[in-house]
């Protein structure tokens, strides 16, 4: 386990040297947004009965904060790896494709918490009295959520040959993905065909289930929620180790 331990050690050391990127301006960057949309709309929204705007806000922006910076982190370190040409280093090691991928893996999912509780701790100054009524949903949702998103990025770093293909990737993909899934917003406000079209992004589930964790409401029920998200896990969990095996654009 040595190899494992050196190459996560090593993807660790990569975003937490750089701290005040990596990590602190996300947490600003979320702060910013409850400021602004809880000023402007807490007056005129309530997604749920009983549950304050900015309230429902907070579980929104923690996840959407965790999701982002997992992908940001894997996918990130894999292209710059390729584009200096340092990838060889890691490939020329007696590494499995498991260790390989469990590290890239578990540094992205690190990030996604590190900033997701720091997202948190702040919106504790703007609303301190927010509920937690299952924190075994808020973990697990975190956790999967983090994960997928953290394989998702590994798979978008094998892709991408340059930092532009890499920035629609996230541009076209990730963002839309993310801000249209019930962030700031409960999906039955929406007109009934975005609610369908809802169901078919993953993110949302992911978000939902986490908000259920907060308040023990949901859009859906969070059992099919966890279900969405474990499923997707393991489907980009597979494919990454698939994709590695063959060198996709890593060896070849």
């Amino acid at each position: 386990m040595i190899g494992f331990y050196t190459l996560f050690y090593k993807e660790m050391l990569r975003f937490w040297k750089v701290a005040f990127q990596t990590v602190l301006a996300p947490i600003i960057t979320a702060l910013l947004y409850l400021l602004i949309f809880s000023h402007v709309l807490s007056r005129h929204v309530q997604a749920y009965p009983g549950v304050p705007y900015i309230a429902f806000l907070v579980p929104g922006l923690v996840m959407m904060s965790m999701l982002q910076n997992a992908f940001a982190n894997s996918s990130s370190s894999l292209i710059q790896s390729k584009i200096t040409g340092n990838i060889v280093f890691v490939l020329l090691a007696p590494l499995s494709y498991l260790i390989f991928f469990s590290s890239y893996l578990l540094a992205s999912i690190v990030r996604g918490l590190v900033v997701g509780l720091g997202v948190f701790l702040g919106t504790l100054a703007f609303y301190p009295n927010i509920l937690i009524l299952h924190p075994l949903w808020i973990t697990a949702f975190a956790f999967l959520a983090s994960g997928v998103l953290g394989a998702l990025g590994v798979i978008a770093g094998m892709w991408a040959e340059k930092f532009d293909q890499l920035a629609a990737f996230q541009n076209f993909i990730i963002m839309p993905l993310t801000f249209l899934s019930g962030v700031f917003y409960s999906i039955h406000t929406l007109p009934p065909f975005w609610i369908q079209v809802s169901r078919f992004n993953p993110v949302f589930y992911m978000i939902d289930g986490f908000r259920y964790g907060f308040f023990g409401v949901s859009d859906v029920s969070p059992d099919v929620s966890l279900i969405v998200v474990l499923s997707s896990f393991l489907a980009l969990s597979v494919i990454c180790l698939i994709l590695l095996k063959r060198g996709y654009r890593l060896r070849h």
